[in-house]
């Protein structure tokens, strides 16, 4: 652009070689078969180290790189000597047929193809691609050309229109990654992309055809290494970045051509043996034949030369009488844009619009990070390391958020989450909201969302108000990813990778049990609870006093609410060096479908604490403070109340100056002396004045808050527990320990605020780079979102052991 500009400041008259087009729209000025020819000797080069690093000699090892040869001649000898060893069967069995797949059939791939002709090759139609895949010959190359109708479709209805296509583009989606790419053992790609456009590869779909396969149909032999899937390599010679090949975000040059692209979106450019699929994508392919492109490029345009060397800046353009040809290719003159091209102007703004600018740099990605609490700060950190992402912290407590954006150089800005109007206006213009909010706004913060056509992720439970909106977030084009925190986050990535991988292996899972919680560390659990905040406790509290629902051996066990979960907590004694106890948590038997193990007799989900603090919260529900309607003496415009007065009211006792031993004994009577005593610990019998919160249960988390806050120099343990019991085909069975523990940095985030904040920085990152591109409501359930996930965790130190232990 600022070249554009300085063009139409000096008034140049600037005529694009790439837009000398002929009455059809076809270019006739184009290296377009040269780039063909040398990006087909590049990646046959290629294709042969690749193979060697994967630990197969091949004909294609003695071709080199296109700049290797005098001229194509010499390069074609070459390949046609390594055609003629393929026909002689000298290609590895274990490897099985080759697929070269061409897109297009422009003068691009009419390049690559008469190279590609160099080897004893049959052309097949895409239909027939998998049955050359398990029964093709190992003496010759496969062709298959693949046109726009081979793999566009309408959304609605299926079928293919051209001239429909060429108008709506953003009505047809392609099947190519589904039908075609499967089957593909290097694809050759020569297709000219268009923005709205489906692309032939997006990232998602790289991920699904990249990871390690047990299809049976790929080739394995005895003593010879297996292919990890069936695409080789991708030669991009469109190279077009984030184009019709999403991922391939960046040109790789004639120095290095190669790089090795992995479904983790890991680049490597100095191995060919890593995972993953090996991608040349040179934008200056002709160069490397220098000689014959220069004069194939200059036979091309000499009809049109003396046309454009009569043209005269310093006249109008009206007074030339250009051939059509050239006259179609004139972009600017006289200090303006000529009528065919003034929509680059409108490109221009509508480009600059919603966006922020870095100093001197580049447009930044806005996002949205709605709450400022001890969770947020992995996240701002996470994402404010990518300076093309512009950060805002939306927050009610507005010292909190200031304190974040000063250390991380972001933006804060008030919010009054409730007030729906403020929530859209602070969202607007954002790319992606980040909702860190207590789980009742989630679903106006999803509404506001969609409304600005923002994605949205959270680290909470799907709520109902959200999950109604998915077909409206899918309309719109929003990705609605839920439950990428801890519990629910993490337990469900341990959780998916070890039954798939069972399943994946032929086992059957029979019982699934997990435990998952926060925690003080055990030299900090010095209370009757033995827990400790560094968060609200309302919501911690109001889940004992919750509802629960598991499946154990085939018997469906519902938990009353109201109190009864403390009543059913077990001692747990996984990790011996630590007393714990767990009760259910919510409903665990939706997770059977949702984990895909409907046959398994057992399905429960338990939240995990310190022994002894199901007694003390047993010993404050039956003392009335759990107690989530309103009660009189806590009206906040009431008149003052101690605990000790509100003590003696909740055990109907009329004179609240009786003696503090007989006040215990009275409590004692009620809930036990054992609770007594821990409510005594807890200085709910003092004379202190109460902070009232109009509700018993509002009231004692604010206490809470207070009295039990994980202090300064504290730190904080999460724990994760799966066992899953697994039966094989051959009768054996074995239970499987997945056990994570990860502990509070001293001075720094703590445990909890690392295990929910950093897996959900990653997932917004995912959304972000189209890693995650399904539209309305997302869970993390697919291999394609939860196997990087968890790959990035471990590269922050949340890792997890898993030991099985034979069970017959």
């Amino acid at each position: 652009m600022p070249m554009l500009d300085a063009i139409l400041a000096k008034n140049i008259r600037l005529i694009d070689y790439e837009k000398l087009m002929d009455q059809e729209g076809n270019r006739v000025v184009a290296f377009g078969k040269y780039a063909g020819v040398a990006g087909m000797i590049n990646i046959m080069h290629g294709l042969g180290l690749r193979l060697l690093a994967l630990g197969h000699h091949t004909p294609f090892m003695h071709i080199g790189p296109a700049h290797n040869y005098r001229n194509s001649s010499m390069a074609r000898q070459a390949i046609r000597d390594a055609g003629y060893e393929v026909a002689l069967g000298m290609m590895p069995k274990s490897l099985g047929p080759l697929t070269f797949v061409f897109t297009g059939s422009g003068n691009v791939s009419q390049g690559s193809q008469e190279i590609f002709q160099e080897l004893p090759y049959e052309y097949v139609p895409p239909e027939m691609l998998r049955k050359v895949s398990e029964h093709g010959s190992p003496n010759k190359i496969y062709g298959c050309e693949v046109r726009r109708r081979h793999h566009l479709e309408r959304k609605n209805g299926g079928g293919y229109d051209n001239d429909e296509y060429e108008e709506h583009p953003e009505r047809y989606i392609s099947t190519f990654a589904q039908k075609i790419a499967p089957y593909t053992s290097v694809l050759v790609n020569c297709i000219y992309w268009a923005v709205d456009s489906p692309k032939l590869l997006t990232i998602p779909d790289a991920k699904h055809l990249l990871v390690p396969s047990n299809t049976p149909w790929l080739p394995k032999s005895i003593g010879a290494p297996a292919l990890p899937h069936r695409m080789l390599a991708i030669c991009d010679i469109s190279a077009d970045p984030g184009g019709s090949i999403e991922f391939m975000n960046e040109c790789t040059t004639i120095d290095t051509p190669f790089c090795l692209y992995d479904a983790d979106r890991n680049k490597d450019t100095k191995s060919f043996k890593g995972p993953g699929v090996l991608v040349c994508s040179i934008d200056n392919m002709p160069t490397q034949l220098p000689r014959e492109s220069t004069d194939f490029f200059g036979d091309l345009l000499f009809p049109y030369a003396e046309d454009i060397m009569n043209s005269d800046a310093t006249r109008p353009l009206e007074e030339h009488n250009f051939s059509p040809v050239v006259q179609g290719a004139i972009i600017t003159s006289n200090g303006k844009l000529t009528p065919s091209f003034e929509y680059i102007n409108e490109l221009r703004i509508s480009n600059t619009r919603s966006r922020h600018k870095v100093e001197g740099g580049e447009p930044q990605i806005p996002v949205v990070i709605l709450g400022s609490g001890l969770v947020s700060a992995p996240v701002v950190e996470y994402l404010a390391k990518d300076k093309n992402i512009a950060i805002t912290i939306a927050s009610q407590v507005k010292e909190e958020a200031d304190a974040l954006a000063e250390k991380y150089g972001v933006r804060a800005e008030y919010l009054e989450a409730n007030d729906e109007s403020a929530l859209r206006a602070i969202v607007s213009g954002a790319r992606l909201v980040v909702s860190l909010l207590p789980y009742s706004l989630h679903g106006a913060a999803a509404a506001a969302a969609i409304a600005v056509r923002a994605h949205l992720v959270t680290a909470s439970y799907v709520r109902p108000e959200v999950q109604e909106l998915h077909d409206v977030a899918k309309e719109a084009g929003v990705t609605l990813l839920n439950e990428v925190g801890l519990d629910p986050g993490i337990d469900h990535l341990l959780a998916l990778e070890c039954i798939h991988d069972v399943q994946n292996h032929g086992g059957r899972v029979d019982s699934f049990v997990s435990y998952c919680g926060g925690l003080p560390a055990p030299e900090f659990s010095d209370n009757a609870l033995r827990y400790k905040f560094s968060w609200s406790p309302r919501g911690v509290l109001l889940n004992t006093i919750s509802g629960a629902k598991y499946l154990s051996k085939g018997q469906v066990v519902e938990v009353l609410g109201g109190g009864e979960l403390m009543s059913v907590a077990r001692e747990l004694d996984f990790l011996p060096g630590l007393a714990f106890e767990g009760f259910p948590n919510r409903d665990s038997t939706m997770y059977s479908k949702l984990y895909g193990v409907e046959d398994a007799h057992t399905m429960f989900r338990g939240t995990l604490r310190y022994r002894g603090f199901a007694e003390t919260m047993k010993a404050m529900q039956l003392f009335g403070l759990i107690d989530p309607n309103p009660h009189p003496s806590l009206h906040p415009e009431g008149p003052k109340i101690t605990w000790r007065q509100f003590a003696c009211e909740l055990l109907g006792l009329m004179d609240t100056s009786i003696f503090y031993e007989n006040l215990k004994t009275k409590l004692a009577e009620r809930i036990g002396s054992q609770g007594a005593q821990a409510l005594e610990s807890l200085g709910l019998l003092e004379d202190d004045p109460i902070i009232k919160c109009a509700t018993p249960l509002d009231t004692i988390s604010y206490y809470l808050s207070k009295r039990l806050q994980l202090g300064k120099d504290e730190t904080d343990l999460v724990v994760l527990r799966h066992e899953i019991v697994v039966t094989w085909s051959d009768g054996r069975r074995e239970r499987r320990e997945v056990t994570m523990a990860v502990r509070g940095e001293p001075g720094g985030h703590t445990a909890m605020a690392r295990t929910v904040g950093l897996p959900t920085a990653v997932a917004a990152r995912m959304v972000l780079d189209g890693e995650i591109q399904e539209r309305g409501v997302v869970l993390p359930f697919s291999p394609i979102v939860y196997k990087p996930m968890l790959s990035r965790l471990r590269g922050y130190g949340i890792t997890a052991k898993e030991i099985c232990i034979p069970l017959n």
